[in-house]
């Protein structure tokens, strides 16, 4: 799964690197975040036509700030017109279920993303703590001097005609391999470049091929961190800092 990540990288620079256009407005809330958990608002990248399309027009990269955690088209509102809760917060899918799935086929087919980030974080379990619950040691998963991109899913949400819309995403998930089997069991479906605009082409349904091939983990790194990432309130480089080493424990004789 992914619960939590960070990313860093400002999204005007972001955009010059990737070729896309900066939809962002300068004025949000969209800098430094090394601890992004659900219902943050993150940089996205679609692929999208000029407003009004025009015949022959051709779709161009754009990044977009998006909620985490999909809000169904269909989705009821709430009494004060945000998203009504309850049940599960759609922060991931599963590669497997996505195109059968009533909460994302309909975006798994016009509607997909990338999600960049500079890593993200998993837990390991550990064993059952003194008095109960499982221990976890957080892990930060990340591109070796480069950054990641999560394949995604959006979606855009109005609780009514007038209201602005929401727009929301949710990060595909699919089963771990190598090295960070042994943290977790799922992860991000990344991919590399030569992926991207197959993946975000809005007149092509999905490529399937792309959902259940292996990931391409070359290139990427993994560490273990301080557990200062376990609180949502927690948000500085620390987080993604090297843990310091825990003294041995004094032998009794």
């Amino acid at each position: 799964m992914c619960g939590r990540f960070a990313v860093t990288t400002d999204p005007a620079l972001l955009a010059t690197r990737i070729d896309a256009i900066n939809e962002i407005p300068a004025d949000a809330d969209a800098g430094p975040n090394y601890n992004v958990a659900p219902t943050d608002g993150v940089a996205t990248l679609v692929s999208r036509h000029a407003e009004p399309h025009r015949p022959g027009d051709q779709p161009t990269r754009r990044l977009r700030l998006m909620r985490w955690g999909l809000v169904p088209s269909w989705a009821k509102a709430g009494p004060g017109g945000a998203p009504a809760s309850g049940g599960p917060l759609l922060i991931n899918a599963r590669a497997d279920k996505v195109t059968t799935s009533p909460a994302f086929s309909a975006s798994v087919e016009r509607r997909r993303c990338l999600v960049p980030m500079d890593g993200y974080y998993e837990w390991r379990a550990e064993g059952p703590r003194t008095g109960g619950g499982a221990r976890k040691t957080p892990f930060y998963i990340h591109g070796d001097g480069a950054m990641l991109y999560a394949a995604g899913l959006w979606s855009v949400w109005r609780p009514n005609r007038v209201s602005d819309a929401v727009l929301s995403f949710a990060i595909i998930t699919t089963a771990a391999v190598g090295e960070l089997a042994g943290i977790h069991d799922r992860m991000p479906l990344l991919l590399p470049e030569d992926r991207w605009d197959t993946w975000l082409d809005p007149d092509a349904g999905v490529d399937t091929t792309l959902l259940s091939r292996p990931p391409d983990v070359t290139g990427i790194a993994v560490r273990e961190v301080s557990t200062l990432v376990n609180s949502v309130r927690n948000n500085s480089s620390e987080l993604i800092a090297p843990a310091e080493p825990q003294p041995e424990q004094a032998q009794l004789f």
